[in-house]
């Protein structure tokens, strides 16, 4: 076999050699034109095998089905979105693995859907408002609701289609949308169940906001970013003069002074001996003239700046805890839409940053501005509305998280779920641990409306924090429960807000099957899930979520496995993001080379589970090196299944039936053994995740094994010429046998990687019906018997002998139709009669006049000679060849090996090369070395053969 080659490099066309043409007029030629067509055409291909799969119902499974239960949810793409390489990564990893288990004969649902995307819609709707001049409240929630509806139907089918186009073997019959009539009933179910066990409450706390968006985010949607900014020092005099000590004033420090308008207090640590005399007296807070207390706190670190803390519980989460430790006051200096309100003094109505510079101007000019630092620090940006969050206090909706999290912890001590890789259990459970309520409520119109309704007759029908609520699961339950409580006058008004999208995500593995309804045979059959792909950067936001909520209503883990997935890296192995604008358009990729190439290079990139892949792309050009080694390698693939349609005779892998062992040549045994291994490896690869090495395994076998090897040495066999014997006759048969069992068994493992692909090309060699797909057949029966490992491992010795002819006749400079001797020399036994048994094989690929295996040599010619582990390989070629031009050429070839050896020598011996050169850069430039040093030494051995 060939030894692994990096997949990359294999950018070239199929060898024409593995492909015998027949004459026009040979009835089998007519029947491969029939089957398929001369070139693949990927594009034509894949749409006729989506449309067929999806218009049969082939991938829609039916719960009373025979089968051990099988399923997976999609990550719910967003309803804004458009395909990403990340899409297509994430799609190609979970339909690679339900193909898989589809083969295996299990009962398998794969269940596309939605997620509605509250803010994403939101944003672009207020955006088509805006640029007609009218808001979403000019329209009316419901007019708005209506116009949301009409985009969704309009252009929130997108992202649906470009999955369909990656060939997704979901049941499109059952896709979901996290705001259609079932899941909407869920969520309300959800939230009444949560609040009726006292998880969720509503009170008023200090929360992310989104001046953009006009609304509170959690903390999983706050990104962090490192910005250059400013650290302002600032002056705060004792009230009343100097103390005792003659301090006049407090040094503090901040990066956004426009929030101290709104400071109550300043904060020294008790045990810091400089401040401890001050606390208890007041401070001027600079500007707004307000008196404020100095107090002790132990959240201040005394070896940090100055060692004193501006207080401002309304405007930052540390603050908001001294706050409530000390019973301060909590003053908002902020309108929500990120402008400065009536606290503000003679700051109100500017923008928050129009505020920032004004106040420290106005703080200079009163001289209270010490000093302005640099400083580099992580400022909290909204992940939708991309800009910086403000910390506001707001009154929301929250859920206890501790409650829930506990559930997970117990079901994670008894090792549900497993995480593939396992490394990624201790994230999850760390944060599990180390968890804050979840403010879920969003002040947005598009999405689940919250089911609380508020009983504003009791409080002059106006909306205040004392306004009492009733939660229920429609307007009409809300009704009877106000009219219960409050008598039949009562008047009720429901939340304006909306949830959190990921609450409605958290419970997509159940809700999307049929629950709360425990008698939903989707859910009896395939609740839990077995298996949940995904990447790494959404166990918080939607994995462990998933898991709580899951923990809470079913009693059970909603997964069995979590496969976590790497990213794709641009071809400079960054991170692929929108800000960045190095994104890399599957689409295009497709376009030029096929979903199948994409699938299978994206797929093979895969070093171990969990691990960022880096995909090759030229900008210029939107071509990769790596989809196109993956195209040329759906290329020889359907070369090679040409060519066996052209040599089989008509017949197909059932007609021809099982070879019979007796009759089985070296080369057939070799290729069932090799067979019989990659059905077993492959298997287990596929079953374990290990995706990426279950397509190199697949590459180097149709590859080097069959199209390579197996494939030339069956040509003779398959064209036994004029007039054959019925012995001839009945090898030919052997040879087809087992030509058409391996390439059928071969289309079948590759079907999870290459779906259209394989599809098509096994269509063609079995000659099924169009309405019997490949994709619904069984895993091919693995025959140990045929597993061979001493006769792999000569087989492999013989290969190499081949190569070495090979390689002796490319230096001799011989034409491929010159025949010349070959002589053979070993002493060991077992290689020795492998040769002889092999002479066929060896004369046919070698173009030998003669073959001869001899234990010692008898030189009585020049021969060229190369050696292969205990072989030594001569090729008389006295009188075959102009020995004074193959001499010239081996000088040159020295030559040239010289000048190189020279140089990286040099290059190495460089003190400052080997200190500051990468050690990946010397590695390579040692392996240069040594490989420029054997072909050294062959030409100067080669040329004293010569004599």
């Amino acid at each position: 076999m060939d030894a692994p080659r990096p997949f990359a490099s294999m950018v070239r066309m199929p060898s024409t050699s593995t492909v015998t043409e027949l004459s026009t007029a040979d009835p089998a030629f007519v029947q491969v034109v029939d089957a398929l067509a001369k070139t693949y055409d990927p594009a034509g291909t894949e749409s006729r095998w989506q449309c067929a799969w999806e218009e049969s119902g082939a991938f829609h499974p039916d719960p009373q089905a025979a089968g051990e239960p099988f399923s997976v949810v999609i990550p719910p793409p967003n309803v804004t979105g458009s395909l990403h390489m990340g899409h297509a990564f994430n799609t190609a990893l979970i339909d690679t693995i339900v193909r898989f288990q589809r083969l295996q004969g299990k009962n398998v649902l794969c269940l596309p859907g939605t997620d509605h995307a509250s803010i994403a819609v939101q944003t672009i709707l207020e955006k088509q408002l805006k640029a007609e001049a009218i808001s979403r409240y000019d329209l009316g929630r419901d007019a708005f609701l209506e116009r949301a509806w009409a985009w969704k139907e309009e252009s929130g089918g997108r992202i649906v289609d470009q999955l369909r186009r990656l060939g997704y073997s979901v049941d499109w019959q059952r896709q979901r949308f996290t705001l259609d009539e079932g899941l909407s009933a869920a969520v309300r179910e959800a939230f009444v169940r949560l609040h009726e066990q006292g998880l969720i409450y509503r009170g008023e706390y200090l929360v992310n906001w989104c001046p953009a968006s006009g609304s509170a985010v959690s903390d999983l949607e706050v990104e962090m970013k490192e910005v250059d900014g400013h650290l302002w020092h600032l002056r705060y005099p004792l009230t009343g003069g100097p103390a005792a000590d003659g301090t006049t004033h407090l040094e503090v420090a901040t990066t956004r002074p426009e929030t101290m308008l709104g400071d109550v207090a300043v904060a020294v640590n008790p045990a810091d001996v400089r401040y401890r005399h001050l606390v208890g007296q007041t401070l001027t807070l600079p500007l707004l003239g307000r008196e404020i207390p100095v107090i002790a706190d132990d959240h201040v670190d005394q070896d940090f700046g100055t060692g004193c803390v501006k207080v401002t519980p309304a405007h930052d989460p540390n603050d908001f805890a001294i706050g409530q430790r000390h019973d301060l006051p909590q003053i908002t200096v902020m309108n929500k839409n990120g402008s400065m309100n009536c606290h503000a003094g003679r700051f109100e109505g500017l923008d928050r940053f129009e505020a920032r510079k004004a106040v420290v101007a106005a703080l200079q000019e009163e001289g209270l501005l010490v000093k302005v630092e640099p400083h580099r620090h992580s400022v909290p940006y909204s992940d939708r509305g991309k800009v910086p969050v403000e910390p506001l206090l707001s009154t929301q909706w929250f859920v206890r998280m501790e409650p829930l999290a506990a559930r997970c912890h117990e079901c994670l001590d008894h090792g549900a779920p497993r995480f593939v890789p396992n490394r990624w259990q201790k994230v999850y459970r760390d944060w599990l641990t180390d968890i804050r309520d979840w403010c879920i409520s969003r002040q947005l119109w598009w999405g689940h409306r919250i089911p609380a309704w508020f009983v504003v007759s009791e409080t002059d029908d106006q909306l205040t924090d004392a306004t009492p609520y009733l939660v229920a699961r429609s307007e009409e339950e809300a009704w009877q429960q106000a009219r219960d409580q409050f008598g039949e006058a009562v008047v009720i008004q429901q939340d304006e807000d909306v949830l959190d999208t990921w609450f409605s995500s958290g419970l997509w593995p159940f809700s999307t099957m049929g629950w709360p309804d425990q008698e939903s045979a989707d859910l009896e059959c395939w609740y839990p899930t077995s298996t949940l792909v995904t990447g790494f950067d959404i166990i918080f936001f939607w994995v462990a979520r998933m898991t709580m909520m899951a923990g809470a209503f079913t009693g059970r883990m909603p997964f069995a496995d979590v496969y976590i997935h790497g990213l794709v890296r641009d071809e400079q192995n960054r991170k692929m993001s929108k800000s960045a604008g190095n994104g890399i358009d599957p689409l295009l990729l497709i376009e030029r080379y096929g979903t199948d190439a994409l699938r299978f290079a994206l797929v093979r990139e895969v070093a171990g589970a969990g691990q960022d892949i880096r995909l090759d792309y030229d900008r210029k050009s939107d071509t990769s090196a790596t989809v196109e080694a993956a195209r040329n390698f759906a290329n020889k693939l359907w070369n090679a299944t040409r060519f066996a349609l052209m040599n089989l005779g008509g017949e197909t892998p059932a007609s021809l039936g099982e070879p019979d062992p007796a009759s089985l040549q070296l080369a057939d045994r070799w290729i069932l053994s090799r067979l019989a291994r990659m059905n077993r490896d492959v298997a287990a690869r596929y079953d374990s995740y290990r995706l990426g090495e279950a397509a190199k395994c697949l590459y180097e076998f149709a590859w080097n094994d069959i199209c390579d090897w197996y494939l030339e040495l069956s040509k003779r066999r398959l064209h036994p010429g004029e007039d054959p014997s019925d012995e001839v006759l009945a090898d030919q048969c052997t040879a087809r046998q087992v030509l058409a069992k391996v390439l059928g068994d071969l289309l079948v493992m590759l079907h999870p990687l290459m779906p259209h692909l394989s599809e098509e090309l096994w269509h063609g060699l079995t000659g099924a019906p169009k309405d019997t797909f490949l994709a619904l057949q069984s895993w091919p029966a693995s025959n140990k018997s045929s597993l061979d490992d001493d006769l792999e491992l000569s087989f492999t010795e013989l290969i190499e002998a081949i190569r070495v002819v090979r390689n002796l006749r490319a230096v001799a400079g011989l034409k491929p139709a010159q025949t010349v001797p070959v002589q053979f020399i070993t002493g060991r036994r077992e290689l020795a009669a492998l040769l002889e048994q092999a002479t066929a094989d060896i004369t046919a690929l070698t173009r030998a006049e003669s073959v001869v295996v001899v234990s010692s040599a008898d030189l009585k010619q020049r021969c060229l000679a190369g050696v292969s582990g205990e072989l030594q390989v001569l090729l008389p070629i006295d009188g075959l060849v102009d020995l004074d031009a193959l001499k010239g050429r081996l000088e040159k070839d020295l030559a040239k090996a010289e000048k190189e050896i020279a140089g990286l020598a040099g290059r190495l011996a460089n003190p400052n090369f080997a200190i500051k050169a990468p050690p990946n850069v010397v590695e390579e430039c040692q392996a240069n070395l040594a490989e420029a040093e054997a072909q050294a030494e062959l030409a100067r051995q080669r040329l004293s053969d010569l004599g």
